[in-house]
């Protein structure tokens, strides 16, 4: 079965190669803003014979991978040095300016309004890694972030295959966000009076939580640590190939990365009210499911 063949059929998500038309442009839209995985398929980024030494998990040191800062131009996380740190900042800046440029041309109706945030590049192979269930990103989750509350804006991701093996990047797509949110909704709980404060004051988080950072870190972790779940929910596997390039709305898609090594990844965040419907926002389904403004 293609790759085109497994999502079409799962009815999970939508394939589709860029054209450069107001009509595409407004399909693209509406299919990430329903919970689809946009493949682009005439997108590829491809590293350069100079970029080759950097394939190696050992560029990443202890960590899983390595981050790129796009405003400041700066890489942290990396065990470069050198001359091959200054070809691992040039890697992923062009990665990340290629994304930006790739998300102002598939989806000008965010353009202006969408932010850069960082890029990675992910050298260490999946499958195997040892870590703990909460960190474990072969459960299927939802993206929420601990220490970088988004407020309510939408997460937008761009991923890129760069494993020069011929080896696919294998994902688990899950089921649309809103059904798995009514199973969750009644384990999640409203934060503390003053929580929030507290932890920006402690500077565990860069900036304030919201009602609604705190049950979707609630979500995440009640999705992966649910067994039932993780065996019986609706679910699909999907290889993507090298050179593959797709997009998720990754707050709102199910996903488990299952193998895979060699990923570059660049994040954006959006404004609920620059979406074509806002009633398919997490924030506005959490907002529905639990009677309240939750940012």
């Amino acid at each position: 079965m293609t790759l085109t063949e497994q999502l079409v059929n799962t009815r999970v998500s939508a394939v589709v190669s860029i054209a450069r038309d107001a009509a595409a442009a407004q399909r693209s839209a509406t299919a990430l803003e329903d919970g689809d995985v946009l493949l682009v398929t005439d997108a590829a980024f491809d590293a350069d014979a100079s970029e080759r030494e950097l394939f190696t998990p050992a560029i990443a040191g202890s960590s899983k991978n390595v981050s790129y800062d796009p405003a400041a131009r700066r890489v942290d996380g990396s065990a470069a040095s050198g001359r091959a740190l200054d070809v691992l900042a040039a890697m992923l800046a062009r990665f990340s300016d290629g994304a930006r440029a790739l998300v102002d041309e598939l989806l000008p109706r965010y353009r202006g309004r969408i932010a850069r945030r960082r890029a990675s590049f992910r050298p260490v192979e999946i499958a195997g890694r040892a870590t703990s269930w909460r960190k474990d990103d072969t459960r299927l989750h939802i993206d929420a972030f601990p220490a970088s509350p988004v407020q309510g804006r939408r997460i937008l991701r761009v991923f890129t295959n760069v494993n020069p093996a011929g080896r696919p990047r294998v994902w688990r797509i899950g089921g649309r966000f809103e059904a798995i949110a009514e199973r969750f909704a009644p384990c999640l709980r409203a934060p503390m009076p003053g929580s929030a404060s507290l932890l920006h004051w402690l500077h565990v988080t860069k900036s304030r939580r919201t009602p609604y950072d705190a049950l979707m870190l609630q979500l995440h972790d009640r999705m992966k640590e649910d067994a039932a779940f993780q065996r019986d929910s609706p679910q699909t596997t999907v290889d993507f190939a090298p050179g593959s390039t797709w997009i998720a709305f990754t707050d709102q898609v199910a996903h488990a990365a299952m193998a895979g090594q060699y990923q570059l990844e660049q994040t954006f965040l959006l404004p609920v009210d620059a979406m074509e419907d806002q009633a398919r926002a997490p924030l506005r389904i959490l907002e529905r499911l639990k009677g309240r403004v939750l940012a």
